[in-house]
């Protein structure tokens, strides 16, 4: 046997090598490190990367190396875009081969702390015939330059490559699915089952403490149906949070957004309890005005009430949306005008929905704030 035909079966070894690790079941940025590996492995390169375009195409978003440690890459800094000879791939996706990077016409040069660089290979990756990225190659071991047969391989196992991303990204997208399966299981069963439990020890306590003379143990009875009451809320608001997953960020998460900032002037975390469909029934156009109006409501309990605790319940029911925000502090003066303590902004807002806002003092102490909008047009 030649040291020819050595030399080719090792490399062709090498190849099915990298081709079953990339199918293997790894995960999209694992998989992209070992393309970069097994390309450097089959062809003999000292460095390697893999760039990946941005959506429009017209530069590296990441660019992920080896061969070159962390250090270096930390001094470096800023990793390259696309410019110069990287940018020949983008512009025309076709093998590029130079015997020295350095001396090309379109080179950049290099950044300090980027090591020197000679022979080069560059391959695009394709996936589902649109360009997904380039793999990049340096420095070939023990020649002075890249061979036809290095290209012709580091092809190969870049198509070999653009399939195994799409099989991840396929992965992903499945387990996304059944992620999305088990929470509307999971919703069905507290609707179905947990709440039901739950509805039905309510009434059963409420039957018993109508058959019971001493007042502790009603009080008792009619606390814990109480404490029954806000747990059913409570696990409706996460039923509601399950099923809705359509809208990318999600009102709730804003307005969850809104509480964590709320909480660091007023020195505690607001509770809250979310009632109804808010994230699939509301319309996007209304959410402004309802994360403003639950901000500025904060605001004046941050800076006016003296509060230790404030509950912020919203209620999506029948065509009418309801923001509560309720605190234990010091209370509105009586006959409040419509220009305090921010009550003008909030009522325009609700004005502009056809809705109303009141703001009224508690029993014992504290501030209601109640903003209800029509949100569909029949409760217009």
């Amino acid at each position: 046997m030649t040291e020819r035909s050595i030399s080719d079966a090792e490399r062709l070894r090498r190849v099915l090598d990298a081709v079953v690790l990339m199918e293997s079941d790894l995960e999209l940025e694992q998989l992209l490190g070992r393309i970069v590996e097994a390309a450097k492995e089959v062809v003999g390169a000292r460095y390697g990367a893999l760039g990946i375009l941005d959506p429009n195409a017209d530069h590296l978003e990441e660019f992920i190396t080896s061969g070159i440690d962390d250090d270096t890459v930390q001094e470096i800094g800023r990793h390259p875009t696309g410019q110069g000879v990287l940018g020949l791939l983008i512009a025309n996706p076709r093998p590029v081969r130079i015997a020295d990077v350095g001396a090309h016409s379109e080179s950049f040069g290099f950044p300090p702390a980027h090591p020197v660089m000679h022979s080069f290979l560059g391959v695009p990756i394709v996936v589902r015939g649109t360009l997904f990225g380039n793999l990049y190659l340096t420095d070939k071991t023990g020649a002075q330059e890249f061979t036809a047969e290095d290209e012709e391989v580091t092809v190969a196992l870049a198509a070999a490559a653009g399939i195994a991303i799409d099989n991840a990204r396929l992965l992903h997208q499945v387990r996304d699915l059944a992620v999305l399966a088990d929470r509307q299981r999971i919703a069905r069963d507290l609707h179905d089952t947990v709440i039901q439990r739950l509805f039905a020890t309510g009434l059963s306590l409420q039957a018993t403490a109508r058959m019971i003379e001493q007042p502790t143990v009603v009080r008792r009875i009619d606390d814990a149906v109480d404490d029954l009451d806000q747990t059913i809320r409570q696990i409706r608001t996460t039923i509601f949070g399950l099923e809705d997953t359509e809208r990318g960020l999600s009102l709730r998460s804003e307005i969850l957004q809104v509480l964590d900032d709320a909480a660091a002037s007023l020195g505690f975390e607001p509770t809250l309890v979310l009632e109804g469909p808010i994230d699939s029934a509301l319309p996007i156009e209304l959410s402004p005005h309802l994360l403003a109006t639950l901000r500025e409501a904060l605001s004046n309990v941050s800076r006016h009430a003296r509060a230790t605790a404030v509950e912020v319940r919203l209620a999506a029911h029948d065509g009418i949306l309801t923001l509560y925000v309720a605190d234990d502090g010091i209370g509105v003066p009586p006959n409040v005008s419509s220009d305090g303590h921010g009550l003008m902004n909030i009522a325009a807002r609700a004005a502009l929905w056809d809705g109303s806002c009141s703001i009224t003092r508690r029993s014992p102490a504290g501030t209601m704030v109640e903003w209800r909008v029509p949100y569909l047009d029949d409760a217009r």
